[in-house]
């Protein structure tokens, strides 16, 4: 069960960054319900303790933002875990851009936070499916509880969880806090990118304000609000999205 020491966080040995998103509070004075939607970076390093531990929490449904091709290389290992696997593909694009420059040697802190900043714009703008794929299976509470996840559980799921916090009411500060998080929790970095500069390792491997608040310019510059991207593009519509709350929150 998630470590109440460590607000929000389950201790996994052979996972990292994977958290619980309730207990944030909302504009209007509610709770985001615990136990209900977790987040985390991918599941395929999990030993029989985490899986005891998905077990006990419940966790019906695990929702993969990865790739296509990344989600066959590092395949969930939850063998004994009771919950079904909903493939939302969102295409890692930005990798290959990350490794031909890092090949190149034209790799620097500038270019990385420029090819960062355009990924996350991407996540509005190109990424709608796999994202509404998510919303969709969230929607529905005989999924839940349910744990989505990326790879690092940093930038797609990053920005997946700022939108359902920010749909759900929580303050825009509370979100950029969850979000940061990662640079606490998230330990698959370690020793990623040996050859590179610090300076420009950092900006690949954090999660950084100016990235999110790009992806969220892009949801109020094409669509409007939050609410208008949700609608447009994700098929969550005023009662859908008061169900959610519904669900979601307490108090």
């Amino acid at each position: 069960m998630p470590d109440q020491s460590l607000p929000f966080i389950v201790p996994l040995k052979g996972g990292s960054n994977f958290r619980d998103l309730g207990g944030y509070s909302t504009a209007d004075g509610r709770l985001v319900r615990r136990g209900t939607v977790f987040r985390s970076a991918h599941l395929g390093s999990l030993t029989d303790e985490d899986r005891s531990a998905l077990g006990q929490l419940g966790v019906r449904t695990i929702v993969d933002l990865r790739g296509v091709t990344e989600a066959a290389e590092t395949p969930h290992l939850v063998e004994g875990v009771s919950c079904r696997i909903v493939g939302a593909h969102i295409e890692p694009g930005v990798g290959d851009k990350i490794r031909g420059a890092v090949a190149d040697g034209t790799a620097n802190p500038h270019l990385m936070m420029q090819f960062l900043t355009d990924h996350y714009r991407d996540y509005p703008r190109r990424c709608a499916p796999g994202f509404r794929t998510l919303f969709a299976t969230l929607s529905d509470g005989t999924h839940r509880p349910l744990v989505f996840h990326c790879t690092a559980g940093k930038d797609r799921t990053g920005f997946a969880s700022a939108l359902l916090l920010t749909l759900l009411g929580v303050p825009w500060e509370a979100v950029i806090e969850d979000y940061l998080r990662t640079n606490e929790l998230w330990t698959g970095h370690i020793g990623r990118y040996p050859e590179l500069d610090i300076d420009t390792r950092a900006a690949i491997i954090e999660a950084r304000t100016p990235y999110l608040e790009a992806a969220f310019e892009v949801v109020r510059g094409d669509f409007g609000t939050p609410e208008d991207f949700a609608e447009k593009a994700l098929g969550i519509g005023a009662d859908l999205r008061e169900r959610l709350k519904r669900d979601l929150l307490e108090g």
